[in-house]
């Protein structure tokens, strides 16, 4: 059984103010504040891999996690926005070792919601604030529990 620590990156800038590429857009102090105690957050938590979408404010969302445990935050093209649902749901249910994931919010909505539609305990696509955690038991290559953290203050 495995542990996948689904991440909905922290607050980032404004979208409709951000005139860079949106994937360049970084997190705001509030969200610096969230990403680092997602540290203390999953504190006991065994984690063996990080992976995110490539965009910044994913990345800088796992990053104080992935430092405190002295591994590398890997990009993965199934976290990024606009990713296909089957594509983040393979990537969860594949893993071979407890995870924490960093994604966008319709993505992880989109996961959730096909996780409520299987029956998975405890899924429900309506939450995942910015910053919030999602804890997915998978056990036998399948979702078996959804658990939700609010994001960290």
């Amino acid at each position: 059984m495995n542990k996948i620590f689904f991440i909905r990156h922290a607050k980032a800038g404004d979208r409709e103010r951000w005139t860079e590429p949106d994937h360049l857009r970084p997190l705001t102090e509030p969200g610096f504040k969230q990403s680092e105690a997602l540290v203390s957050l999953l504190a006991g938590e065994e984690i063996g891999t990080v992976l995110s979408s490539y965009y910044l404010r994913c990345v800088q969302t796992v990053e104080p996690l992935a430092r405190a445990r002295e591994l590398d935050v890997e990009h993965h093209d199934a976290l990024v926005e606009g990713a296909s649902t089957r594509d983040a749901v393979a990537l969860i249910e594949g893993a071979s070792e407890s995870l924490a994931l960093c994604t966008h919010g319709d993505v992880m909505g989109n996961v959730v919601a096909h996780l409520q539609d299987s029956g998975v305990d405890g899924a429900v696509p309506s939450l995942g604030k910015k910053g919030s955690t999602w804890v997915l038991t998978v056990d036998g290559g399948r979702v078996v529990r959804a658990s939700y953290l609010e994001p960290p203050a």
